[in-house]
């Protein structure tokens, strides 16, 4: 839902500021959001409704005044206007406080949008940072203000996002451990055991007769 706002000081005092708002029919007079208002005999007050033309549209829709404090607030808010996009509903309020020299006026703008219409939110939200300045400029004119001047341009700005659960935060990173080194161990010599003298007996050497030789060899 786009919503716009914009301060400006108008050297009128908030009673007279106050009446010629609350008036629906002096919407038409400086207001880019209202075309044109039928005449009606219902005095101003909450709950009152009026017909009005929003800008491009050729039926009749119904305004009414949803929020009525005097000398502090007031709210008018638009029928649902439907097209082949979706529906948009407007709201539009103006809140009042005293200054020193006049009255400093905060004027709102809020645009409920449905269906494919939420995808032009951006558009929406651009054209009434453009236009809502010279309407407050133009509402001092209207009012003969002699000290009229926007102070606060256009400042906010909400335009639909889609729900999200947060994610959880994620692991601390820790530093990588380097891979240790493979250490191959040292080829040793191949070493045998010796035999031992029981299992395996050293053959003698061939020159040297066996006693069992030496005795039956007959003598010379």
């Amino acid at each position: 839902m786009p919503e716009i706002s914009v301060d400006v000081h108008i050297g009128r005092s908030v009673a007279e500021v106050y009446d010629f708002l609350s008036d629906a029919r002096n919407l038409e007079l400086w207001f880019s959001g209202v075309d044109t208002v039928a005449e009606s005999a219902e005095p101003a007050g909450p709950g009152v409704v009026h017909v009005y033309r929003f800008p491009g549209r050729h039926r009749d829709q119904l305004l009414q005044c949803v929020a009525y404090v005097p000398g502090e607030h007031l709210v008018f808010r638009g029928d649902r206007m439907w097209n082949p996009l979706g529906a948009q509903t407007p709201l539009y309020s103006f809140t009042l406080s005293p200054r020193r020299r006049g009255t400093l006026l905060r004027l709102t703008v809020q645009c409920r949008l449905a269906g494919a219409l939420t995808l032009l939110a951006p558009v929406v939200a651009m054209a009434w940072r453009r236009d809502l300045p010279r309407d407050a400029r133009r509402l001092g004119e209207r009012l003969g203000a002699p000290h009229c001047h926007v102070i606060a341009t256009p400042r906010r700005i909400r335009l639909p996002g889609p729900s999200f659960t947060p994610a959880a935060a994620p692991p601390a990173r820790t530093a990588p451990v380097p891979p240790r080194p493979q250490v191959r161990p040292e080829s040793r010599p191949q070493v045998h055991p010796e035999p031992h003298p029981e299992q395996h007996p050293e053959p003698r050497p061939a020159s040297v007769p066996a006693a069992k030789d030496r005795a039956t060899r007959p003598a010379a």
